[in-house]
């Protein structure tokens, strides 16, 4: 059994001499990281996808079970609304190929404004993917998860295409007002979406949303600790992303998640021992 866990990123300033050694060269970091977490999500390849030697230097840094969760470039999915794109998803596509077996999923990250009317676009758009790939996709309109309509809709096509369903469970954060600058921030920018736990496939993934006291994102996220041990029962194997607002402590608190988990389900396997890092000194 398998339950890998990770953060939005894998390197960040207020890491470096905690997580991370430092000073540690740019190409060494996500193999320190690794040490921590076993997956990462593929935000930056939204906003420019890499190069294959950018791309193979992450697999060199990695092990084969390594999960990366890729995101699709924002041209394919927010900017064309996935029509027309043939010539951005193949880039795409050729660009990641150096991940191997570590490009977990192939993720779909939709806009708000995508909505049940534009799930038949989402359905032409999954049966032209190729098969060499998982896909997961993550809706942002509310009425998938409020119109019971709406949502065997969006289950139907993500089942005849083998996709998972990505929630964002940010039910936790948005429970009480926010307290400090990083999470006024996030106030603003996260979606409010209502909370789903159902899985579609046997590799769910899930996005969660803390807060920046350690206290409050540990009891925002004990009904995931529920429903990834019994996924794993299941014979599931689940991906789980730990975000807080300022990120600070995500990739402890990602290895808390693995250990509560592991608690319920003693026959789950460890994560990997973190390379050691030396204390930053002044001198």
């Amino acid at each position: 059994m398998r339950l890998h866990v990770g953060c939005a990123m894998w390197t960040l300033r207020s890491w470096q001499g905690r997580f991370l050694a430092h000073p540690l060269p740019s190409h060494e970091r996500l193999r320190h990281y690794a040490g921590w977490c076993d997956a990462v999500e593929g935000n930056t390849t939204f906003y420019a996808t890499p190069t294959r030697d950018t791309v193979a230097s992450w697999a060199q840094q990695t092990d084969p079970d390594f999960r990366f969760v890729v995101k699709l470039p924002k041209v394919v999915t927010h900017e064309r609304r996935l029509t027309d794109v043939d010539e951005a998803l193949h880039g795409f596509l050729d660009a990641i190929e150096p991940l191997g077996p570590r490009a977990h999923a192939l993720w779909i990250q939709l806009p708000g404004s995508f909505t049940p009317s534009d799930v038949p676009t989402l359905a032409r758009f999954l049966r032209r993917l190729p098969t060499t790939h998982r896909y997961a996709v993550e809706v942002r309109h509310p009425a998938f998860f409020t119109d019971q309509r709406a949502t065997h809709l969006l289950e139907g096509v993500l089942s005849d295409a083998n996709a998972e369903w990505i929630p964002f469970d940010t039910t936790a954060f948005f429970r009480t007002p926010p307290t400090s600058d990083a999470e006024r921030d996030a106030w603003t920018k996260k979606p409010r979406m209502p909370l789903r736990t159902h899985a579609l496939t046997d590799r769910p993934i899930v996005r969660y949303l803390g807060r920046d006291a350690t206290e409050q994102t540990v009891e925002g996220w004990q009904h995931w600790i529920d429903v990834v041990a019994a996924w794993l029962r299941e014979g599931r194997s689940p991906t789980v992303f730990v975000h807080t607002p300022d990120n600070a402590d995500a990739p402890a608190l990602a290895r808390q998640f693995h250990d509560e988990v592991r608690a319920r389900v003693p026959g789950l396997a460890p994560l990997p021992e973190p390379i050691p890092v030396e204390p930053l000194t002044l001198f």
